[in-house]
């Protein structure tokens, strides 16, 4: 619902539970994104709810970072505790600007509950200096080459993490360029498909130190995946029936747990 692949849930989740610790549980989530992120674009694209544009920047800017993830996930981060230290550090750091509309200090703003009528993206205009588009009556606009630069930051760590290079493009869109979640969710999602592709197949072809297994589990990420089809068509039908505010606060509070996840073992080991 909020342009996440379901891929963050599953990392800790194998890395915790099934003991799979090596860098092939990176690429076994971007396998689970193969399977389960087409169902949820498809929703997307057929109530006009993709922008395009948005999507094209993603996927050509987070490509390079993919290939620098790679090699910094198998030569620097091989270790599961500093693994999910780096990631815990990330992600707090985004659940923090999502979620500082809703601390004391901060002044509130309302945002009303969307309808279900009026929620397709119109673009406006598109160039190397500016990309626009109009969402529910409101203009909207950011710098083209800020967007590609963060997509390439982006597309390393989701490289790293094998979350895909559009999975945590969503919350910085939100928090740094403040753009509405309802419009961001398709874009991350489907450049996050589309650069799984190319993850699945570095993390497959290029090579890795000795003794390292890199390549995916397949058989863990079909199943995991065959659970996601459905999770991810329904939280993309179900989206437009949420209040963004809500959908900041499921997605902050769901990045703050997984960022305590990660970073508490490792100053309490």
């Amino acid at each position: 619902m909020v342009g996440v692949s379901g891929a963050f849930l599953l990392l800790p989740f194998q890395m915790s539970v099934l003991n799979f610790t090596s860098p092939a549980v990176s690429s076994t989530n971007l396998v689970f994104n193969l399977l389960a992120i087409p169902s949820g674009v498809y929703r997307y694209i057929r109530e006009g709810r993709m922008l395009w544009s948005l999507t094209g920047i993603v996927t050509v800017g987070t490509l390079p970072g993919l290939i620098g993830g790679y090699y910094v996930r198998v030569l620097y981060l091989p270790d599961p505790r500093h693994f999910k230290l780096f990631a815990g550090a990330v992600l707090l750091y985004i659940g923090y600007r999502l979620l500082g509309d809703f601390l004391p200090w901060r002044k509130a703003t309302v945002t009303p509950a969307p309808t279900t009528a009026g929620m397709a993206m119109k673009p406006l205009h598109f160039s190397f200096s500016e990309t626009a588009f109009e969402f529910r009556g409101q203009h909207f606009a950011f710098s083209t080459p800020a967007m590609f630069l963060l997509a390439l930051v982006v597309g390393m760590i989701g490289g790293i993490y094998g979350i895909g290079g559009g999975s945590i493009i969503a919350p910085f869109c939100i928090a740094i360029f403040g753009l509405p979640v309802h419009a961001v969710a398709g874009a991350a999602l489907a450049a996050t498909m589309f650069t799984s592709v190319v993850g699945v197949f570095l993390y497959s072809v290029l090579p890795a130190p000795a003794g390292m297994v890199t390549h995916p589990d397949w058989a863990l990420g079909l199943l995991f995946g065959i659970g996601g089809v459905a999770g991810m068509y329904l939280g993309a039908r179900c989206q437009k029936h949420v209040p963004q505010g809500w959908l900041k606060l499921l997605l902050g509070v769901l990045l703050l747990f997984l960022a305590g996840h990660y970073i508490l073992p490792f100053f309490l080991a």
